[in-house]
């Protein structure tokens, strides 16, 4: 049973460790059939250097697992929650990329401060709150889903327009169309981080980039007058 969408996802994957995103087994990426209602995820705590495409485990949004021998992976209610919050969300990645998350326990947003973070991200990179002791002791992993859904929707931010969290003490979320494009993101993100901590390093008062920079380079990208790439 989806037997593209498995390969995609496993490709996706072993993405993280090529791109330098996750050490060990410290991450994730999942992909949704928009036409069946599942999505496929790497299946938990399984060393990359033996992952098959066929170890990928194909979930419902109830959480069942429909097909696979191993467990899914233990942050599968996080990409459930985002899934059924957000119908355009085609992929989802977790990492805990050494620059973004020194950011997420920091408690800090990523701030916009120049051109390469504004042609993927349209303002900050927000910073989740730290879930309550209540929300940890309860659905740690559904709660992070809905702490993050809580951040997009107090500070009313398209998802798709800023795709990817940071989770305060914890690591990085990222999307897209599809589980490359939420890769992509992953990767966009940690640069965007690395670069953020050098510019406050040779520039303490550093302020964010004018707003008009971060429309220009955006909307430049994204939206019905696009006008980048061919």
């Amino acid at each position: 049973m989806l037997e593209e969408l498995k390969q995609a996802v496993y490709e996706a994957n072993m993405e993280l460790p090529k791109r330098k995103l996750i050490t060990y087994t410290w991450g994730n990426v999942s992909g949704r059939d928009f036409e069946k209602g599942y999505f496929v995820i790497k299946p938990s705590g399984v060393d990359y250097n033996k992952l098959t495409p066929d170890d990928m485990v194909v979930m419902d949004l109830e959480g069942n697992r429909i097909e696979g021998k191993y467990k899914p992976s233990s942050d599968t209610p996080t990409h459930i929650e985002l899934y059924k919050k957000y119908p355009e969300i085609g992929g989802i990645v977790h990492t805990h990329s050494p620059q973004a998350t020194a950011w997420a326990q920091a408690g800090r947003d990523i701030p916009l401060y120049g051109t390469t973070h504004a042609d993927y991200f349209y303002g900050p990179i927000p910073c989740a709150r730290s879930l309550t002791e209540e929300e940890i002791q309860g659905e740690y992993e559904a709660n992070t889903g809905k702490v993050i859904i809580e951040t997009f929707t107090k500070d009313d931010k398209n998802p798709m327009y800023t795709p990817g969290v940071l989770c305060c003490n914890h690591g990085v979320f990222t999307w897209g169309k599809d589980a490359a494009e939420a890769v992509h993101n992953a990767v966009v993100v940690e640069e965007v981080a690395r670069m953020a901590t050098l510019t406050e390093l040779i520039n303490p008062q550093v302020k964010p980039a004018p707003d008009s920079i971060r429309d220009k380079h955006f909307y430049r990208k994204h939206g019905a007058n696009a006008y980048y790439g061919q």
